[in-house]
């Protein structure tokens, strides 16, 4: 399924709905270019889950974790080497849990990701206009 977006709220809005499909063990992997709306996206996920804490990108920590209707665990993967440093923290533990696993740059670590996810694609598009996004959801 492919979305249009005109903003970072239409793009909120969009994960938001989208939320209310999911169930515990589901597992998201979000690709996109730095600065496209992959964190936009998890603000509205987590509004959709009934999370109400500030959600911010993990992108030190590497895993941010919010209450909510089910757990969203919140993984941002830029600055992993490998994805053997995934199992030092625990992302099997994670990815088995009661949980919404959300994983931005999830093909840094595609090796280690279950063959059953949803592949969730954000691009820009300059030409229709700044903010313009195209929000493709596939389920695998």
């Amino acid at each position: 399924m492919i979305y249009k977006s005109n903003s970072s709220k239409e793009t909120e809005n969009i994960a938001k709905s989208f939320a209310k499909t999911l169930k515990k063990g589901d597992v998201l992997c979000l690709d996109g270019d730095l600065g496209v709306g992959k964190t936009a996206f998890v603000k509205g996920l987590a509004k959709g889950l009934g999370v109400s804490e500030y959600i911010s990108s993990p992108t030190f920590t590497i895993v941010n974790c919010y209450d909510g209707y089910l757990p969203l665990y919140h993984f941002d993967v830029y600055r992993i080497s490998d994805s053997d440093e995934m199992f030092d923290i625990g992302f099997d533990e994670y990815i088995q849990g009661d949980g919404i696993c959300v994983i931005e740059w999830a093909n840094i670590i595609d090796d280690i990701l279950p063959d059953e996810r949803y592949d969730i694609k954000i691009k820009k598009n300059l030409e229709i206009h700044e903010d313009f996004r195209e929000i493709e959801i596939e389920k695998r």
